[in-house]
């Protein structure tokens, strides 16, 4: 089944291919890759939007929360039971906001997958299915891939810090926050840099549209975090 999968993602990448070709030329399977991500998120719309209410309802929640851990410290479960029915009351769940992230994984696999068989196309030269250190390898530490694969992971960073610091401020905003969550969220976004870094630059265009898109999601649905 999973072949068949990557089969039809396949499929779908060559079909936009070709349909942006005559405008994109040799770029055109970079576009397409950039395309599919677009269409992945337009279409978990409404899981995002469920996610954002789910948020603003968890936000309102958390001092209700942090009374009830406070409270029920020494029983966990009646602790968990408490929180649900907590949630539940506010039809909000404290998982809703990562139903976003879980769907998304099994393109993100598929695509890897796709990405990692062998292929010709390229954007500006940088082979798509080729990992940074063997385009350092080939071409050169200034070779015009290199550069190519520079930019990308660049602007991947660059999403990453936008995204870091608006975890950053929300983490410092929500009462009851544990120091070492306010310290450990602000680092997750610089983990797309990381990946980028050893994964082909067909995978890099993914995570950066995608992060992007993310992180204007969360500056038009979510809350705006104030700094303290």
């Amino acid at each position: 089944m999973f072949d068949g999968l990557i089969g039809l993602t396949s499929g779908l990448l060559a079909g936009l291919t070709d349909f942006v070709a005559p405008v994109a030329g040799p770029n055109a399977a970079a576009s397409a890759i950039v395309l599919f991500t677009l269409a992945v998120r337009l279409a978990l719309v409404p899981l995002t939007l469920r996610a954002a209410r789910g948020e603003r309802i968890r936000q309102r929640l958390t001092p209700q929360v942090n009374k009830l851990r406070t409270r029920f410290e020494s029983r966990p479960e009646r602790m968990a039971k408490e929180i649900r029915e907590l949630y539940a009351k506010e039809g909000g769940s404290p998982f809703s906001g990562v139903l976003p992230s879980l769907a998304q994984a099994p393109f993100f696999m598929l695509l890897f997958q796709t990405a990692s068989a062998p292929s010709t196309h390229t954007l500006f030269g940088a082979p798509l299915g080729a990992q940074v250190a063997s385009v350092i390898g080939a071409y050169g530490p200034f070779g015009v891939p290199v550069l190519v694969f520079a930019a990308v992971i660049g602007l991947i960073a660059g999403v990453a810090y936008i995204s870091s610091r608006r975890a950053r401020l929300t983490a410092v905003a929500v009462e009851g926050q544990p120091e070492i969550m306010r310290k450990i969220v602000p680092l997750l976004p610089y983990g797309t840099v990381l990946a980028a870094l050893v994964l082909p630059l067909a995978v890099a265009l993914y995570l950066l549209a995608g992060t992007a898109w993310t992180a204007a999601e969360r500056a038009l649905l979510y809350p705006k975090p104030v700094a303290a």
